[in-house]
């Protein structure tokens, strides 16, 4: 089915704006396919919805507004006005009956009682903070044949030959090209906003930033994107992100040959590793990282809205989405030896191993005692498209679980959803004041090495989400194991 058309408009609650209120839904409707007598019933719902709205909705004095939105539904209009004016209890209004004679008539309810004789659906709903909404809808008189020979989607067809294509560095005019592959991906629900400015992209390029591969034919058609991108200025690693092939070119093996390309391509800045977030509410690109060599770290739980989407991919939307986190050395590491906290060290362990990496336990004297600075730092960033947070713990300090605790006070009450807490593991302070953030509701999350604060232990926190563990996909058995230890650890979970 192909997208349809919508018309909105914005009105003062004055009555002098009934008559542009007509006009607007009845243009709307003509529009749509409506004619002759039903255009009329459409204006009789109109003035009685509309001037209900002006005269009781909101108080004498009040200077305010309220919308009318008229949606092409295939098969008719549907108008829904909405508004936040005074609350409304619609049991409340008598049902309007037809009198024996006009001395013994009442007008309570008419209007009601007409709308509901011209239109052929009604319905009021209280949306409690975000006000009430009445929503109207008449159907078109051939509206059932409509409705039978409704149009299918029609999407590129996928190329079944095999074509010849070239995998190359972005030029700034192919910008534009990889944000419109990103809309046909994911509308404008993806979770970092930089794809939708190609002016950003080329900026990121040019920077160093950010390193762009795609792929296009031989007559220089574009047909995928896949980049790295440096997150900090501080990072000596990048994300593998912004990774879209076109529909019509998937099956073509582009995604195996940007990525190739990626890794073998000259950084302007120096990078030492590569990480990746695969989704886990389905396993297609947990797989590709596997394929890549790209190995499981971590899983943040809830960290995008289940809003998301996933074009060409079925899947539970019904709870926020999870990632999992894995990393690939791009410079073969060295031994590293870490202070790692005594309840997650033997996890941490495994993590490193299977990022190819030893790790020696640095095992601190019970008696030794550490010495901090009353005042540490911290930083806090925010997604606002995925109501995500990150604290990166910078220095530590007698006053820094204070200030984590302050932090997160502030982004709960900002309704950030999740919180992913970041601290270096070459500190032997972390081996001591991770139980002690732990104690605020942070839970092990994971690790990422060579991070902006060096070799990171992730901790994360939920902001009163209902988590259903079971809706998670871990693909590998590290993940499924890391899975299992990240919910034996998580406060939130109330056993039965």
């Amino acid at each position: 089915m192909q997208p349809l058309d919508t018309f909105k408009i914005t009105l003062p609650n004055k009555l002098e704006y009934l008559d542009l209120a007509q006009l607007f839904v009845r243009e709307s409707a003509k529009k749509i396919g409506f004619s002759g007598n039903a255009l009329n019933h459409i204006d009789i719902a109109i003035e009685e919805a509309v001037s209900n709205v002006m005269k009781h909705t909101y108080d004498a004095e009040e200077n305010r507004t309220f919308d009318i939105v008229c949606e092409n539904i295939r098969t008719g209009v549907k108008i829904t006005i909405k508004e936040m004016g005074l609350p409304f209890d619609p049991s409340i209004v008598k049902k309007y009956e037809i009198a024996e004679s006009v001395e013994e008539s009442s007008t309570s309810g008419l209007g009601l009682f007409l709308i509901n004789q011209v239109m052929d659906e009604y319905s009021f709903h209280n949306l409690g903070i975000n006000g009430k909404e009445t929503i109207m809808i008449k159907l078109l008189p051939n509206a059932k044949e409509i409705s039978e020979q409704a149009e299918e989607i029609v999407e590129p067809k996928v190329i079944q030959e095999k074509i010849e294509y070239s995998i190359r560095a972005m030029e700034p005019h192919e910008a534009v090209e990889v944000s419109r592959c990103a809309y046909k991906s994911h509308g404008y629900s993806f979770f970092d906003e930089h794809i939708y400015f190609p002016e950003k992209l080329v900026e990121l390029n040019e920077s160093g930033e950010m390193i762009s591969a795609v792929a296009v034919t031989k007559d220089n058609v574009f047909m995928g994107h896949a980049a790295f991108l440096f997150q900090y200025p501080e990072d000596k690693i990048a994300e593998l992100t912004f990774v879209f092939v076109n529909v019509e070119y998937r099956g073509q093996g582009a995604l195996n040959r940007l990525n190739e390309y990626l890794f073998a391509a000259p950084s302007k800045r120096e990078l030492r590793g590569v990480y990746a977030y695969a989704v886990a509410n389905h396993p297609f690109t947990q797989k590709a990282m596997v394929r890549y060599n790209i190995n499981d770290c971590g899983i943040l739980l809830a960290t995008s809205p289940a809003s998301w989407k996933f074009k060409g991919i079925s899947d539970d939307t019904s709870q926020r989405i999870s990632v999992v986190l894995a990393f690939r050395y791009l410079i073969s590491p060295t031994a590293k030896t870490l202070y790692l906290p005594k309840k997650h060290s033997e996890m941490i362990q495994k993590l490193y191993k299977n990022i190819n990496c030893n790790v020696n336990e640095y095992i601190i004297p019970v008696n030794n005692t550490i010495e901090l600075p009353n005042e540490g730092e911290i930083t806090v960033a925010i997604n606002e498209l995925e109501s995500c947070g990150e604290v990166h713990i910078i220095k530590f300090g007698k006053n820094t679980v204070k200030e984590i605790r302050k932090a997160t006070r502030k982004m709960c009450c900002d309704n950030i959803a999740c919180i992913n807490l970041f601290l270096n593991l070459e500190n032997q302070t972390t081996a001591f004041i991770t139980e002690e953030i732990e104690k605020l509701g942070y839970f092990f999350a994971g690790i990422l090495p060579e991070s902006k604060i060096g070799e990171a232990l992730i901790l994360q926190y939920l902001n009163n989400i209902d988590f259903d563990y079971s809706k998670v996909i871990a693909y590998t058995d590290v993940a499924k194991e890391m899975l299992e230890y990240i919910k034996k650890n998580d406060p939130n979970i109330i056993e039965d």
